[in-house]
């Protein structure tokens, strides 16, 4: 798992779910980092799901990239994105830095969401 920024809102996270050995995912990681530096306020973390894949058990992640987003302990979006710029910086404004997301009903979710948040890395 790398986490990245500095000093960033904590309640505020973005993680993307991927594998080195998947293409898309290679090229998809400097998108990722274009749009970090866009938002400083927000934590962004990329976990490769075969070196984290006890974090990520029970879940199998069968499409890349999978984002999970969240504010606190609530997820707002949990699935595959199109590696796209655009996509994710539109879904970052309309999940993360708006109040009027509804969090996720889904138990994946926020099970993946606590056990990274319990997890060996700090936020």
């Amino acid at each position: 798992m790398t986490i990245s920024n500095s000093a960033p809102e904590a309640s505020r996270l973005v993680v993307c779910l991927c594998a080195q050995w998947c293409g898309v995912c290679r090229d998809y990681r400097a998108t990722f980092a274009q749009v970090q530096a866009k938002f400083p306020q927000i934590r962004f973390l990329w976990i490769d799901v075969e070196d984290e894949a006890d974090l990520l058990h029970p879940l199998e992640v069968e499409n890349f990239p999978s984002l999970l987003l969240a504010v606190g302990s609530a997820p707002r979006f949990f699935g595959p994105l199109p590696p796209q710029p655009m996509l994710l910086e539109r879904l970052i404004r309309a999940q993360l830095l708006g109040d009027r997301a509804p969090p996720l009903a889904d138990p994946a979710a926020f099970g993946l969401l606590s056990r990274i948040l319990a997890s060996r890395f700090e936020f």
